[in-house]
């Protein structure tokens, strides 16, 4: 049982207030999202569910500020990155996001810890030492004897933590999440949910999922349900309890 988190004492982290996002097609403009309001806490783990096309992934590119919204407010750790430039998101990303996907995206030529540390590199003022913070997130999600391969040389599962790992290299406080076992075996799958409790328990990382498979959704602290476009509850109604601060 995953532990509950009491988000009382804890501040808001991401904060959207009717975000909407409406994407033209044609001379048909589709709704992809309409009038959001989110509050997700520090140290939540909280799961994204619905079905294709409800608006999953639009909202979680919204929140990692890889998309504007039509209309609606969003922040970020305080920040409100709703009319930022692309520089100013860029900076936000580096510093306060950490994206993990269904494809894992690794360089090949690299080593497991060389593509840990590349964020770092990356970085306009970098908080570590970029080879020593990759052996500490690969030692953490217990791929110490692992960090000298390659990623062919690596299972998926593998591949996938390792992918946590750079996502995390900067110590975001947030940490988005797409389909981020669906590319993977049951058993794999596992061993990612379990690295993101171990994240945020001893980081106490943000973490925000996008997941169509229940028993993933199951063991986050909080689980949102998505249907066109709108956060709903149980009966399939706008829901409001629990969703704003």
């Amino acid at each position: 049982m995953v532990p509950k988190h009491n988000n009382g004492s804890r501040p808001a982290v991401i904060e959207a207030k009717g975000l909407t996002r409406e994407l033209p097609l044609g001379k048909v403009v589709i709704h992809a999202l309409c009038g959001v309001d989110l509050c997700i806490h520090a140290g939540e783990m909280v799961g994204v569910v619905g079905p294709s096309g409800s608006g999953k992934s639009t909202l979680l590119g919204l929140i990692g500020g890889l998309d504007s919204p039509t209309h609606g407010t969003i922040a970020i750790d305080g920040v409100d990155i709703t009319h930022m430039s692309e520089n100013q998101l860029a900076e936000i990303r580096n510093q306060k996001i950490g994206f993990v996907f269904q494809f894992f995206n690794l360089i090949p030529s690299l080593t497991a810890e060389e593509n840990v540390a590349l964020p770092i590199q990356f970085a306009s003022h970098p908080p570590f030492k970029p080879m020593a913070r990759a052996r500490e997130l690969l030692d953490m999600l217990g791929l110490a004897d692992r960090r000298r391969h390659r990623p062919t040389e690596l299972s998926g599962g593998e591949q996938q933590r390792v992918a946590i790992a750079r996502a995390l290299a900067n110590n975001p406080p947030i940490l988005l999440a797409d389909e981020p076992s669906g590319n993977l075996d049951t058993a794999a799958g596992e061993m990612v949910i379990s690295a993101f409790r171990t994240i945020r328990d001893e980081i106490g990382t943000t973490i925000v999922v996008v997941t169509h498979e229940h028993h993933i959704a199951e063991q986050m602290d909080r689980v949102l349900t998505l249907v066109d476009g709108r956060i709903v509850d149980a009966q399939g109604q706008p829901a409001r309890s629990g969703v704003l601060c």
